[in-house]
């Protein structure tokens, strides 16, 4: 299955608007825990991915087992259909529960994109998904030459787009800059922008550059290199 931006900003305002109905949450900032357990029924748990850290999450289809030595943690790990799994680092202590807390909740937003992606599908295609469990990493920077780099480009948008709805950032944005677009010089941005997208990542409970990919996909972001950074507060003598 292959979906345009549209198709993927047409199923997230459907979900979106579906939990609210169903559970009667509207929260501002999307509640992704709720989403994920009270609406798609998601069973959430936490472990160690990964000797390096560079596994975020996983997704089981299906009841199935993950092999230790297979992702570098300890034991083997039964898993249950829609068991949803995140890395333990999220939650190792109160100071990455608060500094990890975007990535957390990007990560947890994929991998409930994969598993709204997963539903559409036609039952051949869940069949061949069964029995399996499929690794997550946030924003893959692979070039998308196969069907799993599609899979992720799509849970990867998708998940943004649940996270900071479309309409939402849109009102939040105008209202901050009056319509401005933000520029961002190799990640680094000048005071005004800065002060926009600390207010934007707080009210949207996700990282800066979760929110500057979201921007740049609105359009409400324009990329220039650092060489070109200016200061407009800067006064000179």
């Amino acid at each position: 299955m292959y979906l345009s931006y549209l198709d993927i900003e047409q199923i997230a305002a459907a979900a979106l608007e579906d939990f609210r109905y169903c559970t009667g949450i509207d929260a501002f900032c999307t509640p992704i825990d709720q989403f994920a357990k009270d609406y798609l029924g998601l069973n959430v748990l936490f472990t160690k991915l990964s000797a390096d850290g560079s596994i975020l999450g996983l997704t089981a289809y299906a009841d199935t087992v993950l092999k230790a030595g297979d992702r570098g943690f300890g034991k083997n790990l039964t898993l249950k259909a829609n068991d949803v799994v995140l890395d333990s680092s999220f939650i190792e202590s109160a100071y990455n529960i608060q500094k990890l807390c975007g990535k957390r909740r990007f990560t947890l937003a994929h991998e409930c994109a994969h598993q709204i992606l997963f539903e559409m599908e036609p039952e051949s295609v869940q069949k061949e998904h069964r029995q399996k469990y499929a690794t997550r990493r946030a924003y893959s920077l692979r070039d998308l030459k196969c069907r799993e780099d599609w899979n992720e480009w799509q849970a990867n948008a998708l998940g943004a787009a649940i996270l900071m709805p479309a309409d939402r950032v849109t009102m939040v944005f105008r209202r901050l800059t009056h319509g401005r677009v933000l520029t961002s010089y190799d990640g680094r941005f000048n005071p005004p922008d800065d002060l926009a997208m600390v207010h934007l990542t707080s009210m949207f409970g996700v990282s800066r550059s979760a929110m500057a990919i979201r921007l740049e996909q609105l359009g409400f972001l324009v990329k220039k290199p650092r060489i070109e950074y200016f200061d407009p507060t800067e006064v000179i003598a």
